[in-house]
């Protein structure tokens, strides 16, 4: 279920920045932004919102004084601002969190996260936080860390954790995640679970030896679960 999404902020380019966040937050869905706290009102008359991103100082209505009019309202508010002098009253208005510019992603999705476990009462993500065609965040060591999937060269399920090892980086990242997840989240395209335990990037794919993947000196199993769809892929892109 998507959570359906509102900003709202009289600044282009915070407003421009939320968006780019929200469309690369996978249970994310923008219902739509403007530039003050009276449009929103009007939308949200004809629209369903489960979540407000607002920011706070803006003319007319201040983002404080707008969420102050919607507390009857089944709807969650995260504050986006450049001022933390409000910390304290937003909490007054129950507010998930308050988001001090400038914003990382990071930031930004602990917070909807944060809205996304009061709203669908499921547990926090705690390792793959999103991803689309191009890259992942992971969360290791209470960090998320950015994966470009090209950089990818396979994942290693160690009983909880997965280890993702990428050609720039001469340690595997570690985090907490079970492989089953990984592989639906994965584009299929270019990912394939050939083993329980490892996911290679068939992108990276270069020299097979005895039935197993080479990477330089790492020598990967393909069982017998996974052989069929792995010799498909051999002789479809491999024999060329």
């Amino acid at each position: 279920m998507a959570i359906k999404c509102l900003l709202i902020d009289d600044e282009p380019l915070a407003l421009k920045l939320l968006e780019g966040y929200v469309m690369s937050t996978p249970f994310l869905q923008l219902v739509a932004k403007c530039n003050s706290a009276i449009t929103a009102i009007e939308i949200m008359e004809n629209e369903p919102v489960d979540l407000i991103f607002t920011d706070i100082q803006m003319p007319n209505l201040s983002g404080m004084e707008f969420s102050k009019m919607i507390l009857s309202k089944d709807v969650k508010i995260i504050f986006t601002t450049a001022f933390e002098n409000f910390a304290l009253e937003s909490y007054k208005v129950n507010a998930v969190d308050y988001l001090v510019k400038p914003i990382s992603y990071s930031e930004f999705f602990s917070a909807a996260n944060k809205a996304k476990q009061l709203l669908l009462n499921t547990p926090l993500q705690s390792e793959i936080d999103t991803y689309n065609e191009d890259y992942i965040f992971v969360k290791s060591d209470y960090k998320l860390i950015r994966i470009d999937l090209k950089d990818i060269v396979y994942v290693e399920g160690l009983k909880d954790y997965l280890k993702f090892y990428t050609v720039n980086s001469e340690k595997p990242i570690l985090s907490l995640k079970s492989m089953k997840s990984l592989e639906e989240e994965l584009p299929g395209k270019s990912f394939m679970r050939v083993h329980r335990s490892f996911i290679v990037n068939l992108r990276k794919v270069t020299t097979i030896e005895r039935g197993r993947i080479v990477f330089g000196k790492k020598y990967i199993p393909v069982s017998e679960k996974h052989k069929e769809d792995f010799q498909k892929f051999i002789d479809c892109d491999f024999s060329k």
